[in-house]
């Protein structure tokens, strides 16, 4: 996974909130082939017994669940948010 520091950590955090949302493996099968992962991997993740810590940095998680959707879910940035803060676009 791309990024550094708090932007990884937020995309994490979005990806384990996610995945905590689903409480059958089924249901985590069939979302997670949604967003194009292969079943074996799918089916793979979803049997695991790891925390939805762990289970965020897979690839099945990470295959469809990119920064772009996540934006499109409504996920903000923190690190465009600080960009944002410490320098402005006016100077103060």
């Amino acid at each position: 996974m791309n990024g550094s520091g708090a932007e990884s950590g937020c995309t994490l955090k979005g990806h384990k909130c996610y995945w905590k949302q689903c409480r059958y493996a089924r249901t985590k099968v069939r979302n997670v082939l949604k967003f194009g992962t292969s079943k074996g991997q799918a089916i793979l993740t979803a049997l695991s017994h790891k925390g939805p810590w762990h289970l965020a940095r897979t690839l099945a998680a990470q295959t469809g669940m990119t920064n772009k959707w996540l934006y499109k879910q409504g996920l903000i940035s923190v690190k465009e948010q600080w960009v944002k803060i410490h320098y402005p676009a006016t100077p103060r």
